[in-house]
């Protein structure tokens, strides 16, 4: 019961972040989203050249901080990985892929959903789609393979580094591109987005919050603790959308979206699927990797090298909808992505 209300507590703040994140600069219905933080950031690194969207997002920095500090304040901070590394990064790629396919994560959908965007319902749907799909390999004995006991300083690598490229954006912000229009462009103060992914970091390493494990911990364990959290996000972003006046409902019209429903469902599909395999959504993979996973981290890459492979060879979607690229990409990405789930259950039978 008390992880229960702590899961709830956790829905309630990533919404009320999401929020006033969104009031003060950050795009709409876009105040929190794990994709689009790292395509920004992996914009603002130099990996892609697309000019609106390279901003290096604190948010990201902070969640893992705070994400760190919580598992070592529960001793609960410990060096892992070794359990399938290079398919894990694969499918951190195509995880991306889909997410930029459909234009926003898993925790930007629910968002999506609050503010009235009705093609994150088509999302939606593609997305419980695709975690059914993983849910039958898992139930088949899909598995990575076991992680390995690490050093401390392997754990510790990723969000060190993460923090010191965070310290050098404000000492030398010269060395970083910074977009000028767009959604890059549009950003809170660093500090205050800082403060609100520390505070998400933290309550997420405590509470265990994700998008993926909700459902499909609802289909194989019949546990609906996860799934209240995030439907508690979208009632809280859609209070205060109604209270702030800015629900706006339909298809057309939303902000960072495009309305082809087709696409939309099979971009979440495929991020549905792929996260199911890793274990976790784009928001637990960031958690896992500020409590020492360096698998997490791994996927992590994953997805940030995605988010370049979508910007430099145009297979990420816009406002006008997806690309012909695009379409190929996510169909190339549900074949791999199947002859990974393939592989690796029929390596747990034998």
């Amino acid at each position: 019961m008390k992880n229960n209300w702590l899961i709830l507590v956790t829905g309630l703040v990533i919404g009320i972040a999401a929020l006033v994140l969104g009031a003060h600069g950050n795009p709409g219905n876009m105040g929190f989203c794990i994709a689009c933080f790292l395509r920004d950031t992996t914009g603002a690194l130099g990996m892609h050249g697309a000019e609106v969207v390279q901003y290096f997002r604190p948010e990201i920095v902070g969640i893992l901080l705070g994400s760190l500090i919580a598992a070592v304040a529960a001793k609960e901070f410990k060096g892992r990985g070794g359990s399938s590394p290079i398919i894990r990064f694969i499918l951190g790629v195509f995880v991306m892929i889909g997410a930029l396919m459909f234009l926003g994560c898993p925790l930007r959908m629910v968002i999506r959903i609050g503010g009235g965007d009705w093609n994150a319902l088509v999302g939606l749907a593609g997305f419980i789609v695709g975690i059914l799909v993983g849910v039958v390999f898992l139930k088949k004995g899909f598995t990575l393979g076991r992680s390995y006991k690490q050093t401390l300083a392997e754990g510790a690598a990723f969000p060190v580094v993460y923090v010191l490229l965070f310290v050098l954006w404000l000492a030398a912000p010269a060395l970083f591109k910074f977009s000028e229009k767009g959604p890059g462009s549009m950003h809170a103060a660093w500090g205050l987005a800082l403060v609100a992914g520390l505070v998400v970091g933290a309550l997420c390493q405590r509470s265990r919050m994700c998008m993926v494990g909700g459902i499909r911990n609802a289909v194989m364990f019949k546990d609906f603790g996860l799934v209240a959290g995030f439907v508690t996000i979208i009632l809280t972003v859609l209070v205060g959308n109604l209270i702030l006046g800015k629900f706006n409902p339909g298809f057309a019209g939303q902000p960072v979206a495009h309305s082809d429903g087709l696409w939309n469902f099979l971009g979440t599909a495929l991020m549905g699927w792929g996260c199911v395999l890793l274990g976790g959504c784009p928001l637990r993979q960031l958690i896992l990797a500020g409590q020492g996973e360096s698998d997490s981290a791994v996927t992590v890459l994953g997805m940030m090298c995605g988010a370049a492979f979508c910007h430099n060879l145009k297979l990420a979607s816009s406002a006008d909808g997806p690309t012909g690229n695009g379409k190929i990409a996510v169909i190339v990405g549900f074949v791999v992505v199947l002859v990974i789930s393939l592989l690796f259950t029929k390596k747990a039978e034998e």
